[in-house]
């Protein structure tokens, strides 16, 4: 297997990658950007799968497509293996236009969601299949077939067959066979969401290693906000066939752009601004409160874990008197449904160190200026 260079540090996650073992490094290639310009599809007369997509994914990102069903993220990914033809625009892979290329003339590889394998094959056949196809000596082949086997830590497995194996096996064989070809780009269409919850966490951050290990350019598909944010070195988030916003994870999650945004990201906490003053003042449904940059959006978003709760009145602020309604205790942390003046506020308050209010009990709700953040509809 040749691997490419690292990605560029984009100021994300620095995970470890220890254990994960080194490769033939004899041949580096770069990692391969990519560039969508104006995607439409439609299907049928009246379903718009993709409107007018732009997008430009930087060379060895791992770059995440998430939203709901139907948003087009899926479409989006098929067009890019060449499985669907786009209505209008272009599309370009390593500044090479691609547009009209067949499948199997592009340098791009899928990893599904239901593993695409052989069951009744060996792992090694398994991994060779596409080696084979290309017609690479057998030699040759199965050097890189012991290669990549050993790199993802199941070489002593290679002459099992397929259905002998766990899920997790299965997914990590099918991500060993599309990395096998050295594809200059890999799709993943939501390839974690068949397995439990465990295993689907080791396997988000073995994948994410082998990523990072390889520098290759990754396209991940999931409807999971929680498995994009953990991944991701930038997210797009799709609604309708329309890229809503793209960014970091922090970024999106802490600065959504409008409320699709806000509320797909998991936010409830969204009041109306019915009036504006000076210094940032902002009349909501809360009450009064002052956000260090107000922009021009008609919404306020107030993030459950940016809220202090007082004992008793303490006025002062961005201080709100709140009732306690409910509480969620997790553990490290206690989630809470507060009442004030009749509108519902989400808390979320660390464990550690610290009195939890009762339900029932006064308390004061503090959060910080800068904390706030105004957003469109």
């Amino acid at each position: 297997m040749t691997p490419s260079t690292m990605a560029p540090d984009t100021g994300t996650r620095k995970p470890d990658t220890a254990h994960v073992r080194d490769i033939d490094k004899s041949s580096v290639r770069e990692a391969s950007s990519i560039e969508l310009q104006g995607l439409h599809k439609r299907f049928g007369k009246t379903t718009i799968a993709l409107d007018g997509v732009d997008l430009t994914i930087e060379a060895g990102e791992f770059f995440t497509l998430l939203g709901p069903s139907g948003c087009g993220k899926t479409t989006l990914l098929r067009i890019l293996a060449g499985l669907e033809e786009p209505d209008a625009g272009r599309l370009k892979i390593g500044g090479r236009d691609i547009t009209d290329t067949p499948p199997h003339k592009r340098s791009v590889n899928t990893v599904f969601q239901s593993y695409a394998l052989f069951p009744h094959l060996s792992v090694r056949d398994n991994l060779a299949f596409g080696l084979r196809m290309r017609g690479m000596p057998l030699e040759r082949r199965n050097a890189k077939v012991a290669e990549i086997a050993e790199f993802i830590q199941l070489g002593d497995l290679v002459e099992r067959r397929v259905d002998q194996l766990s899920g997790g096996q299965r997914q990590r064989i099918a991500l060993a066979r599309a990395l096998v070809c050295e594809p200059d780009v890999l799709l993943l269409d939501e390839p974690l969401s068949a397995l439990d919850a465990g295993l689907r966490s080791q396997l988000q951050v073995e994948l994410l290693r082998v990523q990072k290990r390889l520098g290759m350019t990754f396209i991940f598909v999931t409807h999971d906000q929680q498995e994009a944010m953990v991944m991701s070195d930038r997210i797009a988030v799709l609604d309708s066939g329309i890229i809503q916003q793209v960014g970091p994870p922090r970024d999106v999650y802490e600065r959504p752009v409008n409320a699709f945004v806000a509320r797909f990201m998991g936010h409830d906490n969204l009041y109306r601004i019915t009036a504006r003053g000076e210094g940032g003042r902002l009349s909501t449904e809360l009450g009064e409160l002052h956000c260090e940059s107000p922009g021009a959006g008609e919404l306020l978003l107030v993030r459950p874990e940016t809220l202090d709760l007082l004992p008793g009145e303490q006025p002062g602020k961005n201080r709100l008197l709140a009732t306690v309604g409910e509480r969620l205790y997790r553990g490290s942390h206690a989630e809470y449904r507060l009442d004030i003046g009749g509108t519902s506020l989400q808390a979320t308050v660390n464990n550690r160190g610290r009195h939890l209010p009762e339900v029932g009990e006064r308390v004061t709700v503090a959060v910080a200026a800068e904390d706030l953040v105004t957003l469109g509809q």
